[in-house]
């Protein structure tokens, strides 16, 4: 009888079947398990049973996350997976900052501005970002940005699920090549989509969840911030928690 996967490992193959899905790849075939005899003078060749399936289970095989990012943004290509490439979108809209950064930000979907210049959050929303990470005292080129979907919905619509569903596993190759101590969550788009879970913003913020072994926290989009500044204050609390669990001084104002 064969023993069960472990946990992460039967995670890590559901996520490789979703991203050979995404490509159109559906069938898999394992190769017959080959005994070599003793009198042959070699032992069992167990590496020689594994399909192709098992042969990545790592979906990034390289320990290096420049490497690993570089080759996630090659697989990606001029992206033609769902409807987005035919609804104006200008370009693929990967990820900038710290490969090796120990805190990451996930948002929505790109911007007109984003899709002009092919980096995630450089508008109003994305300077208002800046400064949130910046009052945390971090700088953009210590964190690392990316988004749920990497191209432009029509008139910044909000992405529809199959195209999270599409794009998705690209992000979590490219957060397992990073391997932040920390991801935040902009906005009910990526908290829930990253998450699986339907519930409002008031239910989701103030907590830390297990996101595949790294702890992650929920905050308000900063595109809602501008809409609604009075939720900045909201927004700082959660921020400060962020800071604490990857021991930041939290300015001695922010704690009275």
């Amino acid at each position: 009888m064969a023993s069960p996967l472990d946990p992460q490992l039967r995670r890590a193959l559901s996520d490789r079947v979703r991203y050979y899905n995404d490509l159109g790849i559906y069938d898999f075939y394992r190769q017959p398990i080959q005994t070599l005899s003793a009198d042959s003078g070699l032992a069992t060749e167990s590496a020689r049973t594994t399909s192709p399936l098992a042969d990545s289970v790592k979906l990034n095989p390289t320990s290096d996350p420049v490497t690993a990012l570089r080759l996630i943004r090659e697989d990606i290509g001029d992206c033609t997976r769902c409807r987005l490439h035919k609804q104006g979108r200008k370009q693929i809209v990967f990820g900038v900052g710290n490969p090796r950064a120990e805190l990451m930000f996930i948002g929505e979907a790109p911007g007109a501005d984003e899709d002009e210049r092919g980096e995630p959050f450089v508008g109003r929303a994305g300077q208002l970002l800046t400064n949130m990470i910046k009052a945390m005292g971090l700088s953009r080129e210590e964190v690392y940005i990316a988004n749920i979907i990497k191209c432009r919905p029509p008139n910044n619509r909000q992405p529809e699920r199959d195209e999270c569903e599409t794009c998705s596993p690209f992000l979590m190759r490219q957060i397992e090549a990073i391997s932040p101590k920390a991801i935040v969550a902009l906005g009910a788009v990526a908290a829930k989509t990253l998450l699986a879970i339907n519930a409002p913003m008031s239910e989701l913020r103030g907590r830390w969840y297990d996101f595949r072994g790294t702890k992650l926290a929920v905050t308000y989009h900063p595109a809602f911030l501008l809409r609604d500044p009075r939720q900045k204050k909201e927004t700082w609390k959660d921020l400060q928690m962020v800071m604490k669990e990857l021991g930041l001084e939290v300015p001695a104002k922010s704690q009275e």
